[in-house]
């Protein structure tokens, strides 16, 4: 049961991230008697993010990941991402739990092969909190905070199912490797879900 309890809450997380994409190429073309807008009326500008949550064995994890984009030409967009996450772990009795929050940013480019697939490199810089110790006299932990850079290349697939709206799937890896990140080696930063394009 609790096996089946988990793949329907990753599934749930998985399908609530919001992601913002490039719909310029997507966008089938007017007939020449029909009214269009001029080329440059169009907003380069995209926005969207991430909401990502988690509830499990005394677990819980909420984030909030908004990012801002640039479509610099019809392939390549720059952007920018932040993010600030909530963490509270109370899996470990008799200790009190642990409430802490993660936060950083990253810089991005993506550049689209063809309409559906696209490369992928950012740079992230995320500030985590990690236990020393616990203090037993005063119950509380003992941490401290670290900053974690990062360096994920990779790329993405997306589908667009209506007007502004896409299946998309990414695969990202870390090639710096910090040795204080709470990722494995080699570990791959994977995310799916439904991307809308404002």
């Amino acid at each position: 049961m609790k096996y089946v309890l988990f793949v329907l809450l990753l599934t749930v997380f998985l399908f609530s991230s919001v992601y913002a994409e490039d719909n310029s190429l997507t966008k089938s073309t007017t007939s020449s008697s029909q009214t269009t807008q001029p080329l440059g009326a169009e907003s380069k500008w995209y926005y969207g993010g991430n909401i990502g949550f988690s509830f499990w064995n005394d677990y819980f994890y909420l984030g909030v990941y908004p990012l801002v984009g640039y479509k610099v030409t019809p392939k390549l967009s720059l952007g920018a991402k932040i993010g600030y996450a909530y963490v509270s772990d109370d899996r470990y009795e008799p200790f009190p739990a642990l409430k802490t929050s993660n936060y950083g940013g990253s810089i991005f480019s993506r550049y689209r092969i063809i309409p559906q697939l696209y490369a992928h490199a950012e740079f992230a810089y995320w500030s985590y909190e990690s236990i020393n110790s616990f203090n037993t006299l005063e119950n509380t932990y003992n941490t401290d905070r670290y900053w974690v850079p990062y360096l994920l290349l990779g790329g993405g697939f997306s589908q667009n199912v209506g007007p502004n709206v896409w299946l998309f799937a990414e695969v990202l890896f870390d090639v710096i490797n910090d040795e204080n990140s709470p990722y494995e080696s080699g570990d791959p930063f994977v995310s799916f879900g439904v991307g809308v394009g404002f």
